[in-house]
């Protein structure tokens, strides 16, 4: 890199000779102390700042404090287990636990295998199940069960780091894990018994919706992007009617048809609940958005790299698939990101069509005679749990996208 300090020896010439600014080495060489005190309290202006600063954090963690202190949480322990799982039946809650102790175990075997990002999910998780298990209204069993996910977090991270041969085995038990888990909370093949759809609910409801929109959107969005860059008109149009057609409607009148207009025009008759209605439109609403972002990347990418492929011998669908989908996902991570924070938190609309989510538990609790007037509880653990996944997410977008392009600096 080329600093402000160019120093031109002899006659001027085609080459230069860079060297270090002593500025920076005084930099480098200074206290940290020194250096806080010089940035923060330098000059009148920045020391003026600094004060108004450290008042305003002050007074925004009293007042946090304060409320977090001074409040009576009851209304959200006695409740917990109706925001976290709706009316789930107590004797099939292993399943439950079976689904937690999968991920633990898969987290930390993730983290012991690549690093990176996985440290920061496995302290979130950990972190997440230490604090529920801390607090005085969790009972022992729960408690036990949520120091056995932190343990199996823990075993996977040191399993993990000796046995470098399992990351073929994770990459596949992570391929496995949402079907099995959603047929452990459903029930299937006669094995276990079937758990309907409207006994699922709180934050239960919500990870499984988000979970399906995001995972069913992105093989379709792909597709749709690929089809509106088709050279064949009726592919073409097709695909340009579906995403600008759902893209010009607001999300709550497609979930809207989905619950009432469909069984109007079929007579009534089905044969889906309202959770599943849900997910089909959740999944075909959000790959219309998911196809925009994915055909932003194919336009991103230079007619070089085509020739490249050309001249190597690979067919159309090779090269789209191996040379083309790749580069063209990786510059578009953010905003696919983005598009999946956004689905994780419009899982909230569902309320609107008689769903009981997560916050719309919270709204029917907060809804009680017995509890009026205590809403700001409920919406700030609703809160604090939607923040908590969402920068998550992000973190780890913002992982793979620097981890992704280090081997094209």
């Amino acid at each position: 890199m080329i600093n402000d300090n160019l120093h031109y020896k002899g006659e001027p010439t085609n080459s230069l000779e860079v060297t270090d600014s002593p500025h920076l080495d005084r930099q480098k060489n200074e206290p940290f102390g020194q250096a806080l005190r010089k940035n923060l309290f330098g000059n009148k202006k920045n020391t003026v700042l600094t004060v108004l600063t450290g008042l305003f954090t002050v007074f925004v963690l009293y007042q946090v404090v304060s409320f977090v202190l001074e409040n009576s949480w009851d209304v959200v322990y006695i409740h917990l287990r109706l925001l976290m799982i709706g009316q789930y039946p107590l004797d099939e809650l292993w399943r439950l636990w079976f689904g937690l102790y999968y991920a633990s175990l898969m987290i930390g075997l993730t983290w012991g295998l690549w690093r990176g990002a996985g440290k920061a999910v496995a302290f979130t998780f950990g972190a997440v199940y230490l604090a529920f298990a801390a607090v005085p209204w969790t009972t022992l069993n729960t408690s036990l069960n949520l120091a056995a996910c932190i343990g199996l977090i823990a075993g996977g991270y040191v399993l993990g780091g000796k046995i470098d041969r399992l990351k073929i085995p994770v990459l596949v038990l992570w391929g496995l894990y949402f079907p099995l888990t959603i047929g452990l909370i459903m029930g299937f093949g006669g094995l276990l018994d079937p758990v309907l759809s409207r006994y699922w609910g709180g934050w239960l409801l919500t990870v499984i919706l988000a979970s399906v929109a995001i995972i069913g959107c992105f093989p379709l969005g792909i597709l749709l992007a690929l089809g509106r860059r088709s050279s064949l008109p009726a592919v073409k149009y097709v695909c340009i009617a579906y995403i600008e057609l759902v893209r010009g409607i607001p999300l709550i009148m497609v979930l809207f048809i989905g619950q009432l207009l469909i069984p109007l025009f079929l007579g009534g008759q089905t044969g889906l609940d309202n959770v599943t209605r849900a997910m089909i439109a959740y999944v075909f609403f959000a790959a219309a958005y998911l196809a925009e972002d994915v055909r932003g990347g194919l336009q991103s990418i230079p007619s070089g790299q085509f020739e490249a492929a050309q001249a190597l011998g690979l067919n159309k669908v090779k090269t789209t698939f191996f040379i083309i989908l790749p580069q063209a996902l990786k510059a578009v991570i953010p905003a696919m990101v983005g598009l999946f924070i956004t689905i994780l938190k419009d899982t909230s609309l569902v309320a609107i069509i008689g769903l009981a989510d997560f916050l719309g538990t919270a709204r029917r609790i907060s809804n009680n005679p017995e509890y009026l007037g205590r809403y700001l509880e409920l919406y700030v653990f609703v809160a604090a749990f939607y923040f908590i996944f969402c920068y998550l997410m992000a973190y780890v977008s913002r992982y793979l996208e620097r981890s992704l392009s280090k081997g094209s600096r």
